[in-house]
């Protein structure tokens, strides 16, 4: 992810995110959470870690508390951050590469309807809010909307799928950037 003020990268682990989800009893996932939360930034949102935690209520009906609600506004703000950072140290949280290809594509997918979602909770009160992005910005939020029905080929080799995934994990990134930048410059 990016700077606790350290200048070191703080990291968030997917599988300690998951616990304190399932702590709760929630069904989401570590990836759409940060994706709504990179959503929300991404529209040009505050960054007020509280307004983390209504997206989650509004865009996820996702009520954290406790360990889950400071760990997601941590999140949120290390996410700002990381999207502000000149070295484009911003990443999608998605499981480590040791994960079964199957639930890294299952949670690719949830990071893109969360971004989706968050993106839209972000920009539902801005006037004209379609006509402030570009074209090649509203054409990058179909192609997050196609993500959102990723899945696995079992006909394509697994170094091929690899490939894939790793290529579209990096589209992601820059384009999120990209949106994040003219969404903030407006």
């Amino acid at each position: 992810m990016y700077d606790d003020g350290t200048d070191k990268p703080k990291v968030f682990d997917f599988e300690e995110f998951a616990n304190h989800i399932v702590e709760q009893g929630l069904q989401s996932s570590p990836s759409e959470i940060h994706g709504c939360l990179t959503g929300l930034l991404a529209s040009g949102a505050p960054v007020e870690a509280e307004l983390a935690l209504q997206a989650l209520v509004d865009v996820l009906d996702l009520d954290a508390h406790g360990p889950l609600a400071v760990q997601a506004m941590e999140l949120y703000t290390v996410t700002a951050a990381a999207l502000q950072d000149e070295e484009f140290e911003f990443h999608p949280l998605l499981p480590d590469d040791e994960t079964d290809m199957e639930e890294r594509t299952v949670s690719l997918a949830a990071w893109c309807s969360g971004f989706l979602g968050g993106f839209a909770q972000g920009t539902a009160s801005l006037p004209d809010s379609e006509s402030r992005l570009s074209k090649a910005s509203r054409e990058v939020l179909k192609d997050i909307e196609a993500f959102m029905h990723a899945g696995v080929d079992e006909d394509v080799g697994e170094e091929e799928s690899e490939e894939s995934y790793f290529e579209i994990s990096e589209y992601l990134r820059f384009a999120v950037l990209n949106i994040h930048m003219e969404s903030t410059e407006s």
